[in-house]
């Protein structure tokens, strides 16, 4: 049974490395308390108040008192290099001039470029000044060397000051106790070095301001000096209550106060960070919470119209977030929960969506071109009344491919659309495809992965030569390692082919590679299903889960040894069955009635297709082709077998989707392996 904490003085705990899964620690004062490596899933700490004991924030703030008496020195010091450059007795006014230019140059630069690199030219200007002796007066060189400590009190005095930002502390108190030490340090140097109150201490107190915007700045999260407020959250998480290693995953730190707290390699997935308090004070190190812009989200789950492009948001809970109109362009959200999400008009073109959660999110308007998601991505119930598979318009169109293409979404059509895609392999073949090596490899690969049942889906020609071939797998399948062995037998099985192909054509590379150009083409993959084909390389990708669209023609299965017009579409279902009746009464009738033959099982079939109420007219047309293929296939079976083998695959992929109770399906399990005995297909 979870512990129950809540409420609790848990003050300088440990808890280090245990297992509290499920633990209650709601509204306990956690301060100090060390969750180091502790196993923390599903707990509860809403309410609860994480950071500083009290004699750490006691020791943190003396160190901080001193750094302050540190920089208000060495801010009065480059007041009184600046009053002695100005009043130097063997020098001219023109040296005093030349330091204070040096001073400005080098604070534009500070405010251009960030503190480090300001501190870098004084450096350079020190080394100039020092080698340039006779040119320069000593006056000069005395301010460059000013100038590095004035720069060194400026990063002492914005740590320092970052530091009572870290602590809640109002800076107005530092920067009042700063320039009191400033003070006193001046009238200090004009006791002992008779230097002027009146050019010192204003000298002090500008570069005091000035290292108040330094802070500011880094506070703001400005790049140029992320490190000073890197350093001051980690100087004042010390001794802080400490999450780092922690598994926090579903953790709800719903209300939290969390500033001081240490999330060092802690285990962020789906953490809910809804509405903590001072979350920004906290050491985030490399996690999520790194991101200024991801912390605010997930405390204020207000994402709307804004920008998240290539953000890390791996494992981030959104849950309820309002993100409508949001960029998410190739962000990071695996893992991540968007249950109940406002998602509408959000751009989640190639988004990471491995494992992603959008249980009833709704994303009407997305853009969900080349999303990566698979079978872990949760689309339940998710509402949407379309979505759009292009971030932009084909080329001098407003077509950005709308699906569905008219009309809406019916509920569950949404969900379903997608998940046909989770439970596919994508071979994506660069410059043609070579059939014959095809089903070689296709028929390998069912044996070597444990008979697994494959159906190709559809085959795609994307244009320039670019060929996706979807193959519809199980659910439970490994799809990885599908690709990765169709893949290699496929390599191998080209190699073979070339081979082969190379001896008796004596054909040269430059030929092979307009033949393999030539078989992208959908007519020409007719004419290499009877005929011989040439083609040397295919560039197998990794497999691609994304799910893609675009302007190219989709040629579905059955267009493979189907007729087509001159304009490359099918012939309608009429006409077709016309030609598969023809084809099939060109076989020789069995010669015992009783014994039906080749001629007689492909006329069930066909039959049996055309008869069938769940096949879409389009893909009985498919199925038809493939009838025709086999009929043609028989007429010349040993010529033939890889026609009739491709053709019984691509049947068996049209009847895939069916419900395994269709009359077709149980059909086709009688009948395609009796078809298949008689083509010498064993």
């Amino acid at each position: 049974m979870p512990k129950d904490y809540s409420g609790q003085n848990l003050r300088g705990c440990s808890f280090k490395g245990q297992n509290l899964t499920g633990a209650n620690f709601s509204k306990a004062d956690i301060r100090g308390a060390n969750f180091t490596n502790a196993i923390l899933k599903g707990a509860d700490f809403t309410g609860a108040k994480a950071g500083l004991k009290k004699r750490w924030v006691i020791v943190l703030l003396i160190v901080t008192f001193i750094l302050s008496v540190i920089s208000s020195l060495f801010s009065t010091v480059i007041g009184v290099l600046l009053w002695y450059a100005l009043n130097y007795k063997d020098g001219s006014i023109i040296s005093g001039i030349v330091a204070l230019i040096t001073l400005v140059i080098l604070c534009i630069i500070t405010v251009r470029k960030g503190l480090l690199a300001g501190l870098g030219m004084v450096a350079i200007a020190f080394a100039i000044f020092s080698v340039s002796a006779v040119t320069f007066s000593s006056s000069v060189q005395g301010i460059t060397i000013g100038s590095l400590v004035a720069f060194t009190g400026v990063i002492t005095s914005s740590v320092t000051f970052t530091f009572f930002f870290s602590f809640a502390f109002t800076i107005v108190f530092a920067v009042a106790l700063t320039i009191f030490f400033a003070f006193g340090f001046a009238i200090t140097f004009k006791i002992f070095l008779h230097s002027a109150v009146a050019v010192v201490f204003p000298v002090a107190v500008v570069f005091i301001f000035f290292s108040v915007y330094i802070c500011w700045r880094s506070f703001k999260g400005d790049e140029k000096d992320a490190w000073i407020r890197s350093f001051a959250i980690a100087f004042a998480a010390t001794g802080g209550t400490s999450f780092r290693g922690a598994d926090l995953t579903d953790t709800d730190f719903t209300g939290a106060t969390l500033k001081n707290t240490d999330f060092r390699t802690a285990n962020l997935t789906r953490t809910r960070f809804y509405e903590a308090k001072k979350l920004d004070f906290a050491r985030p190190g490399k996690t999520i919470l790194s991101n200024p812009a991801v912390l605010n989200l997930l405390v204020t789950l207000n994402g709307r119209n804004k920008s998240y492009s290539g953000a890390n948001l791996r494992g981030a809970n959104l849950v309820c977030a309002d993100l409508k109109e949001a960029n998410l362009k190739n962000a990071d959200i695996i893992e991540a929960t968007f249950q109940g999400a406002v998602l509408e008009w959000a751009n989640l073109t190639l988004t990471q969506a491995v494992g992603t959660n959008f249980t009833k999110a709704q994303m009407t308007g997305a853009c969900v071109e080349a999303w990566n998601i698979e079978s872990t991505t949760i689309l339940d119930d998710v509402d949407c009344r379309f979505v759009y598979l292009l971030e932009y318009p084909q080329p001098g169109t407003d077509n950005r491919e709308r699906r569905p293409s008219s009309g809406e979404f019916q509920p569950g059509e949404f969900t379903k659309l997608f998940e046909e895609v989770l439970n596919t392999v994508d071979l994506i073949f660069q410059n043609g495809i070579d059939w014959k090596a095809f089903v070689a490899a296709f028929k390998k690969v069912q044996v070597e992965n444990g008979d697994t049942e494959l159906a190709i889906q559809s085959i795609e020609n994307k244009g320039d030569g670019v060929v996706v071939v979807k193959v519809a797998v199980p659910d439970n399948a490994d799809k990885e390692k599908i690709h990765s062995d169709f893949t290699q037998n496929y390599q191998l099985a080209l190699a073979a082919v070339e081979e082969k192909y190379k001896a008796e054509l004596q054909a040269k590379d430059n030929e092979i590679v307009i033949y393999r150009q030539q078989s992208a083409e959908m007519t020409e993959i007719v004419k290499l299903l009877a005929k011989k084909p040439i083609n040397v390389q295919v560039d197998n990708k990794v497999e691609n889960k994304n799910m893609t669209n675009d302007s190219s023609r989709k040629v579905e299965i059955g267009s493979i040894g189907g007729d087509f017009n001159a304009s490359g579409q099918a012939l309608n279902l009429g006409e077709i069955s016309g030609t598969v009746t023809n084809t099939i009464n060109e076989l020789p009738s069995a010669p015992e009635p009783d014994k039906p033959g080749i001629k007689e099982l492909l006329t069930q079939l066909k039959a049996a297709i055309e008869a069938d109420t769940d096949l879409k007219p389009k893909d009985k047309e498919k199925a038809l082709k493939q009838v025709k293929a086999l009929a043609e296939a028989a007429q010349n079976p040993q010529e033939k077998q890889d026609l009739a083998d491709t053709a019984i695959t691509m049947l068996k992929g049209t009847i895939a989707n069916l419900p395994t109770a269709a009359k077709l399906v149980e059909e086709c399990g009688k009948l395609l392996p009796l078809i298949a005995g008689f083509l010498g297909l064993g």
